[in-house]
């Protein structure tokens, strides 16, 4: 019996197994309104067999995207947007699901492609961060955030949660990872705040856990609420796996059903040993010393890989991306690999 083609539940949600679509930036909408492209993109992955297909980081506001191209949920018309993408997910087999995010003072940026740099001049947009404190020393400062702009925030990821259900979504992962708000106030390298909110672990949490609760009040208690973290931010004295662990305990207080366990990204000159599996141990140590479901990502390409992690009790699911891209039918080429039989859509049965 394979491990990665094994059934999961989360509270009501049962997955058809443990392969993941990572949610992975498209760069491609207009007024944060996803289109064809996401809607092939994201369908073509629930068709090749995924137990879940996560949708790109999706800005609770238009201020809180990474580019203007970022996909976006503050409005109705984008809830309209993303209804028959879910249905076609659903109807497919695999769970929709939707990550929502706030990117803090990573915010205001041209996509990759364009140089991935701070925008200068009328398309950009002020910025918001735990303290005015820029991610390159080249780019403009973040606003230091006041409580007005917290409750606001806080708003937004609420009302970013009714629509998300209101969508059809399923699952809904909250981004703290990456460099992005809500790491940014968990890291002693970004938060330089000397009121409740910076200083202590416990203050440095305060804000995010917030969030967490806040979407939780507002999401079904029948549907899995998931954080993405970023573990390590590969720094001395800045976030780490102990702090991370006992941040996991906390969220799980509040209800969150699964952390997903990645790495990196809040500062520019970090030093992160990327290679195959390098962030495995990240959900390993979680799961076992938070008690609390796992799933890890980095760099996991092959059928085995995937299938050993959860064998070996690692994590209790992956989450792929590159190789997603690659190629959007990977589990269905894993099941051939593993030896496992796995029902193919029916229109493509005579390839099998």
């Amino acid at each position: 019996m394979s491990q990665l083609f094994s059934k999961l539940k989360l509270c009501e949600v049962e997955f058809r197994n443990r392969i993941w679509v990572s949610p992975m930036c498209q760069y491609s909408c207009q007024d944060g309104i996803v289109n064809d492209w996401h809607f092939v993109h994201l369908g073509s992955r629930a068709v090749g067999g995924a137990g879940l297909v996560l949708v790109e980081a999706t800005a609770v506001s238009p201020e809180g995207r990474i580019s203007p191209e970022d996909s976006g949920i503050w409005s109705d018309a984008h809830t309209r947007a993303f209804s028959p993408i879910a249905k076609f997910i659903r109807e497919h087999g695999a769970v929709p699901g939707i990550q929502l995010a706030h990117a803090g003072r990573k915010a205001s940026t041209e996509a990759p492609w364009n140089g991935g740099s701070a925008i200068v001049g009328a398309r950009s947009w002020q910025s918001l961060a735990p303290s005015a404190l820029a991610f390159r020393p080249e780019w403009p400062a973040p606003k230091a955030m006041d409580r007005e702009d917290m409750k606001q925030v806080l708003d937004q990821f609420k009302k970013a949660t009714l629509r998300s259900h209101e969508a059809g979504f399923e699952l809904v992962e909250i981004h703290m990872a990456h460099g992005y708000l809500l790491h940014e106030f968990l890291s002693p390298l970004s938060n330089l705040r000397t009121d409740e909110y910076g200083g202590t672990l416990a203050n440095r949490m305060r804000f995010p856990l917030s969030v967490a609760e806040a979407v939780r009040s507002v999401w079904p208690q029948s549907l899995p609420l998931l954080v993405r973290i970023s573990a390590s931010d590969w720094v001395e004295k800045g976030w780490d796996l102990d702090q991370s662990i006992i941040f996991a305990r906390e969220l799980k207080k509040l209800g969150v059903n699964l952390i997903d366990c990645s790495s990196g990204a809040l500062v520019p000159d970090a030093k992160i040993p990327v290679a195959p599996l390098f962030q495995v141990p990240f959900a390993e140590a979680i799961r076992s010393q938070a008690q609390i479901p796992t799933a890890a990502v980095g760099l996991i390409s092959e059928a085995q890989q995937a299938e050993d992690i959860l064998r070996e009790q690692k994590a209790d699911a992956v989450f792929l991306a590159r190789a997603f891209l690659r190629d959007p039918y990977w589990p269905l080429h894993a099941a051939k690999a593993l030896g496992h039989t796995f029902d193919w859509p029916r229109q493509y049965s005579r390839a099998n």
